[in-house]
């Protein structure tokens, strides 16, 4: 465990990420940043004093030989408005990595120590400014990889979840504080606890309201994480024809030679919100090759991982023993069938195709021109979502949340059974309340631990 003054130090980081820009930012936070600002920057103009939230101009200077390291921009934010409710000062410098490592030196020189990942809204945290929920939703931000996943973290770093969560708590602490009095008095006269009502109370304000939450997981958690989807099939069929058609680029080798892709192609698109992350295999079948056997197996491996798979097959020929087998494989997991080359096909073939696999599964299509896949798109869709409707949660648990839902929800089930006994035992039903408000605030981090935090800021970048 870190000590008092390892916590408590001014803390720097390089803001931005490493490569060409048209700035760089070092983030400092702590109590020693007016003296940084004062021992290494020079102001192109005399000033009389220092305001906050300003920016001033003039240049990065080591203070030991006077020699001048960049031409930059500087404010500082004087606490307790600022991103960690601590002092603040930011550079902005020009971004070449040298030049940057070299200011971020001097910081260092000067009594600040390095920070770690997310050690920024860490102290955002600690401090108050934000709770967990929003915490974690700075990350998905970061991570936000189509404009609904945007708005989702957005929603959730304005604190959504926690608003969701408020009256929850208030209606638990309310049962909580009736139960404790059964507790306290236990042998007065009057009934103290309406028990049935208590339990349908819990029922209606508290219960139904974090399974609603839960139901809200599983989109967010397409929108926030997106979905692995898999093209295969046997060489050959227009698997990566398909990959280039989705793309709307030429990613893939296309050649009439079967076999020709032998390793994994990943790429991601937007569909209608969602992230898809698109993977093209080999091609599935018997082969003496070492490195297209290779390439088989890696194919199965992701096919064995996907959220949907995609099976292509070519609608020009008869169906073949190989693709049956490979539907075989496939068809226990989420599947769409996409039958290709419809525009070179005969009616007769494509309708021996309609006889093998199912109708709501089947679209028929021709990546070449482009028919169908609209059809393709919309049925993947459905598929993953398990609706024709774009239905975007206005906030959403992540798994770490939902987690701590479920603990609480089980406790709450476990009071309410107890509620409904004709002979209630309220010190066990005091404890199972207990216990459900610990979860809800392991939310928020009205109850954390070291572990959890350390666990939930590792994933942040350094300077966040």
């Amino acid at each position: 465990m870190k000590d008092l003054a390892y916590a408590e130090a001014t803390i720097a980081a390089i803001a931005t990420p490493v490569g060409p820009g048209a700035i760089g930012v070092i983030k400092v936070s702590g109590n020693l940043c007016e003296k940084i600002f004062h021992r290494l920057f020079k102001p192109r103009k005399k000033i009389k004093e220092i305001q906050s939230h300003r920016l001033y101009y003039g240049y990065i200077v080591d203070p030991e030989t006077g020699a001048t390291i960049d031409e930059v921009l500087i404010t500082l934010m004087r606490k307790p408005h600022t991103y960690t409710r601590e002092d603040v000062l930011e550079i902005y410098g020009h971004s070449g990595y040298l030049v940057l490592s070299k200011i971020l030196e001097l910081v260092l020189r000067e009594g600040a120590r390095l920070a770690e990942p997310g050690e920024f809204t860490r102290r955002a945290f600690l401090n108050g400014r934000i709770d967990l929920s929003q915490a974690e939703a700075l990350l998905d931000l970061i991570e936000a990889r189509s404009e609904k996943s945007l708005k989702l973290a957005l929603n959730q770093l304005k604190g959504a979840l926690s608003e969701k969560l408020k009256p929850v708590r208030d209606a638990l602490l309310s049962a909580l504080a009736v139960v404790e009095v059964a507790v306290d008095f236990p042998e007065e006269d009057v009934e103290l606890l309406a028990h049935y009502e208590l339990a349908a109370n819990l029922e209606n304000q508290v219960i139904s309201r974090i399974q609603e939450l839960l139901k809200n997981y599983h989109q967010g958690r397409l929108y926030r994480e997106g979905i692995a989807v898999v093209i295969a099939g046997r060489p050959n069929v227009g698997k990566s024809s398909l990959l280039n058609a989705l793309l709307a680029e030429e990613r893939a080798i296309v050649t009439p030679v079967p076999g020709t892709t032998r390793d994994i192609i990943e790429e991601f698109i937007n569909l209608k919100g969602l992230p898809i992350r698109l993977i093209d295999t080999a091609g599935l079948r018997q082969t003496q090759d070492v490195v297209e056997e290779i390439g088989v197996k890696r194919a199965r491996e992701k096919i064995s991982q996907a959220d949907v798979v995609i099976l292509v097959v070519d609608g020009a020929r008869l169906p073949e023993e190989e693709d049956l087998k490979i539907y075989q494989e496939i068809k226990t997991s989420p599947y769409i069938v996409v039958v290709n080359k419809i525009d070179i096909a005969q009616e007769e073939t494509l309708n021996e195709w309609k006889k093998i696999f199912p109708e709501e599964k089947t679209v028929f299509i021709s990546a070449l021109t482009g028919e169908g896949l609209e059809a393709l798109t919309e049925k993947v869709f459905e598929v993953v979502t398990g609706s024709t409707e774009e239905i975007v949660p206005s906030v959403a648990p992540n798994l770490r949340q939902k987690m701590a839902l479920e603990a609480a929800l089980n406790a709450l089930k476990r009071a309410v059974t107890n509620l409904k006994q004709p002979n209630v035992y309220p010190e066990l039903v005091a404890v199972d309340l207990r216990e459900a408000l610990d979860h809800l605030g392991e939310i928020t981090g009205e109850t954390t631990t070291e572990d959890l935090l350390d666990r939930i800021f590792s994933n942040f970048c350094i300077g966040k």
